[in-house]
């Protein structure tokens, strides 16, 4: 073959692989990016008789070439393929979104099947072809990112590896989170489709964001011309004060709400609202780029059993595979099976049954099944975690939520799951994302600048007892509540305190995945110590003072260096800069405002 012939074969080629099996192939095709492979199939609408999101598979395997890794990631309809910006319900493109972990070639293979409940079918052989491009295969050749900071895309993605701390995979970074838990209805949000804002249906509850309007910035997303700058503007602020955490239910049709849900109305639970979906993306894409992550809390008490009667059937596996197809890419989130799980207060006040103990885990095995990645995935107490722990159990973890208004329990809670856990054969990674109480928890800065029980007990007294994370629920007593705030400003001075709070543990480079909670090596009561003995003790002293640390048979040097929990800056020396001997050592006093709450941390020198 001459030069002019291989020219052209390699073209054909080229034209072959990227041009006919993925029509277009969008975004840049570097590790940890979003790669989405855009394809041309039947043209259908939402509201087709012929159901696309039901009748209807597509599933993509992408395959590293030099290492075997293997993902199998599902796709989606699409409408016209910009269905956020269009509004468009009809067309014939479908996506599939790929976060590539490895540079070099991907292979990728399309399978498009189609026939009766499709979408939710186990059935493996003599699946009838969906044509178009079942079958096609390409290749994806991947660099490294060239992003840097606080985007996920530089520190890739978060990953539970069986210790109780979620690590980032490009460097293997401990994760330690902070940010809101509420409102849950963050995404009731007037400015993304559908007529849920209009319908008269609790209309009062839809949010405007209107006070985050000015944290918008040039050059940042919108949709539909011009819309979506509050909301884009809310989670701007979050990560203006440093935090990386944000919260929000994806169904709340049953629940307090009502005006979050993905499908094109109230009643029907097979169609999905592609333009909805593609606005929420946009928010999520943008929190990802600024750090900050995603908290799928996808059901809530009253409607856990709305799908299928509180069953794992066709309706609930078609709304979490759609949800894993759209959003699984993400580097940065959890799947929470629900909020308040279980049969537990008043739920024969419900319109819809509780999930059982065995859907419970029938449904986290689905959803391990679909997402590829294997995301982090928690559940939300109501009924308690016991019957949920164990090395067979495909959770990773509990998003605990707590009911004493001085956050007095936090600490404890934290304490017996992980144990609780651990003893059952499979270590849990526990975030406290309700710490308090459903009447008051963070109440607004207005009424409460110093935060003394939210910061001490609450958020310090999570972290030092071995949990990842913390996420802040607003009481319903209070003004911008859980459903009513649309300004997160109204907690400016506590996310102060929470930025404070994991800088201490990320700048410090704590052995975290070594450490327990060991309070009763301090002479004062109340207080906490999380350690690694012999090597690292990290305490908070509550009312400052004078405390005694037990040593025990270390017989090491130890530096003693004070970190101010109210205003954060660098480490400093007391009078006292280090101990030495086995036993009962004094820590000295703080070097200042001697009565405040203060953090030590000792390590051996």
């Amino acid at each position: 073959m001459n030069v002019k012939n291989s020219l052209l074969a390699l073209l054909i080629s080229i034209l072959f692989t990227t041009g006919l099996n993925a029509q277009k192939i969008e975004g840049q095709l570097k590790k940890w990016h979003k790669v989405t492979l855009v394809f041309e199939g039947p043209e259908c609408s939402e509201n087709d008789e012929f159901n696309p999101f039901f009748n209807y598979r597509l599933d993509v395997v992408f395959k590293h070439k030099a290492s075997n890794k293997t993902y199998k990631i599902p796709g989606y309809f699409a409408a016209d393929g910009n269905a956020g910006q269009t509004s468009a319900t009809s067309g014939n493109k479908w996506k599939v979104h790929f976060s590539p972990d490895e540079i070099g070639e991907w292979t990728y293979k399309v399978k498009f099947i189609k026939g009766k409940w499709a979408a939710i079918r186990n059935r493996v052989k003599g699946e009838p072809s969906g044509e178009f491009m079942d079958g096609k295969e390409g290749l994806l050749n991947i660099k490294p990112t060239d992003k840097k900071g606080n985007d996920f895309r530089a520190r890739g993605r978060l990953q539970y590896d069986g210790t109780p701390y979620l690590k980032l995979a490009e460097k293997g970074e401990v994760f330690y989170k902070c940010g809101s838990d509420a409102p849950e209805n963050f995404l009731s949000y007037y400015a993304f489709d559908g007529d849920f804002a209009t319908d008269g249906h609790k209309d009062n509850l839809v949010k405007k964001w209107s006070a985050h309007l000015r944290d918008w910035n040039e050059n940042d997303p919108t949709w539909k011309e011009g819309k979506g700058k509050e909301i884009i503007g809310a989670v701007n602020y979050l990560a203006s004060k440093g935090m990386n955490a944000v919260s929000f239910l994806t169904n709340n049709i049953a629940g307090d709400d009502q005006n979050v849900f993905p499908y094109t109305n109230y009643t029907t639970y097979d169609r999905f609202d592609c333009s909805k979906l593609d606005q929420w993306e946009i928010v999520f894409e943008h929190a990802q780029k600024l750090g900050i992550f995603l908290h799928f809390k996808t059901l809530e008490y009253e409607n856990q059993g709305l799908l299928d009667a509180g069953a794992v059937g066709g309706l609930t596996k078609l709304y979490y595979r759609e949800l894993i197809a759209r959003f699984g890419h993400h580097l940065a989130l959890n799947w929470n099976l629900c909020e308040e799980i279980g049969d537990w207060g008043n739920f024969n006040k419900q319109p819809t049954m509780p999930m059982d103990v065995m859907q419970r885990r029938a449904l986290s095995e689905y959803i391990y099944n679909t997402d590829a990645y294997h995301h982090h995935m928690v559940i939300h107490n109501g009924n308690w975690f016991t019957p949920l722990y164990g090395d067979k159990s495909k959770l990773t973890g509990a998003s605990l939520q707590t009911n004493k208004a001085d956050f007095s329990n936090v600490h404890g809670q934290v304490i017996n799951i992980l144990a609780d856990a651990k003893k059952t054969g499979k270590v849990w990674a526990v975030a406290c994302d309700e710490p308090g109480d459903a009447q008051h928890s963070l109440i607004p800065d207005e009424e409460d600048p110093e935060h003394f029980n939210a910061r001490t007990n609450g958020l310090w007294g999570a972290m030092l007892a071995g949990a990842w994370g913390t996420e802040w629920y607003f009481g319903y007593k209070h003004a911008h509540s859980d459903l009513t705030c649309e300004d997160y400003r109204s907690r400016d001075k506590f996310w102060e305190m929470g930025k404070i709070c994991i800088d201490f543990f990320s700048e410090n480079k704590l052995p975290v995945d070594k450490m327990t909670s060991n309070d009763a090596l301090l002479s004062s009561k109340n207080d906490y110590c999380f350690s690694l003995n012999g090597d690292t003790y990290a305490i908070l002293l509550k009312k400052g003072g004078e405390t005694t640390l037990d040593l025990e048979e270390n017989n090491e040097k130890y530096s003693v260096k004070w970190y101010n929990p109210r205003k954060g800056g660098e480490l400093q020396f007391g009078k006292t800069k280090f101990i030495q001997g086995g036993g009962k050592q004094s820590l000295g006093f703080p070097p200042s405002e001697k009565d405040k709450d203060w953090v030590v941390l000792v390590q051996k020198k």
